[in-house]
């Protein structure tokens, strides 16, 4: 029998659903990285990305044996992810902020870095931060997908139940929000711009 490290997640998830604890274990080392950035790129919250993380990967014993094989595991996990962020901003809608740029776990260690940049570089990403938060919901899980997940437009229909079509508009859409919302500095604020009305 292979050892886990050295099958494709397919093959882990097969295992898993025979109750192979090893098999459940690498899966776990490869894509709970995967899992919890999506849930913090979708909730803003430290907090609610770990716990969303630890109930992806408990869901995943469960629903292992029903894993179509043929399909990317990555979008697999990140359509529980997803399930899972929705359900926990159904239930809190107070998610507590992310920590302010420059915090000393975001910070890395250099030599020689002007003060300035290492400010106007923490702002920039302060506002892309709020402006992707403000977007709809369907437009940021496009953006997060594809742009920072960087899946395919497949990938990412498969991952959001919908049609490719569907993923392609939205991420237009979105980009085009975070576009406008950063050029006019109201980075957290995208009502009142006429793509919001268009949601698909």
């Amino acid at each position: 029998m292979n050892a886990p490290e050295s099958l494709p997640d397919e093959d882990l998830l097969s295992r898993i659903a025979s109750g192979d604890r090893e098999a459940y274990g690498e899966l776990y080392r490869r894509r709970h990285r995967d899992v919890f950035r999506f849930a913090l790129h979708m909730s803003a919250s430290r907090s609610v990305a770990d716990d969303v993380t630890q109930d992806v990967f408990v869901a995943v014993i469960r629903a292992a044996g029903g894993f179509t094989r043929g399909r990317a595991v990555v979008p697999w996990l990140l359509g529980i992810a997803r399930n899972h962020v929705r359900r926990r901003a159904d239930r809190d809608r107070g998610l507590e902020p992310l920590p302010q740029p420059g915090a000393p776990d975001e910070r890395a260690l250099a030599v020689d870095v002007d003060p300035d940049d290492t400010i106007a570089r923490a702002q920039r990403l302060d506002a892309l931060r709020r402006a992707l938060r403000a977007l709809p919901a369907a437009y940021r899980e496009a953006v997060v997908l594809c742009d920072l997940h960087e899946l395919s437009y497949a990938d990412a229909a498969a991952t959001l139940g919908c049609a490719v079509g569907t993923v392609r508009s939205r991420l237009h859409r979105g980009r085009a929000l975070l576009a406008a919302r950063l050029r006019s500095g109201r980075a957290d604020d995208v009502k009142g711009l006429p793509v919001t009305r268009w949601v698909v």
